[in-house]
């Protein structure tokens, strides 16, 4: 939860603000001296899970890239949440107004 120590953290009640849905692709990453490919259950306007065994920590930045309806979203991401082993969840620096308008054609809707 956030407290005055640490006004920039998200209190779990705020974490989510777009809704996620279930979409399995294969996202390239690169950053925090790790490069691949892994896939995601969960994606949104907001960020994503991505299934890695890597150990990235929190606070790292990866670039994304991430096939929807035969396009590519390229985008900067922050990892908020890591679960060494089994993979780390992101949230998207600002998305392009091409990105988002990508994202909310092709994303399932919740």
């Amino acid at each position: 939860m956030a407290d005055e120590h640490h006004p920039d953290e998200i209190s779990p009640d705020e974490r989510r603000q777009f809704d996620r849905a279930r979409l399995i692709v294969d996202v390239h990453f690169d950053g925090a001296d790790s490069t691949g490919v892994s896939g995601t259950t969960d994606i949104s306007l907001g960020g994503l899970y991505l299934n890695t065994q890597l150990n990235i920590p929190e606070g790292s930045t990866l670039t994304l890239r991430i096939p929807l309806g035969g396009e590519h979203v390229v985008v900067k991401a922050d990892v908020v949440y890591s679960n060494p082993g089994h993979g780390v969840g992101v949230r998207f620096h600002r998305l392009s107004e091409d990105a988002r308008i990508l994202m909310q054609r092709e994303l399932p809707q919740p």
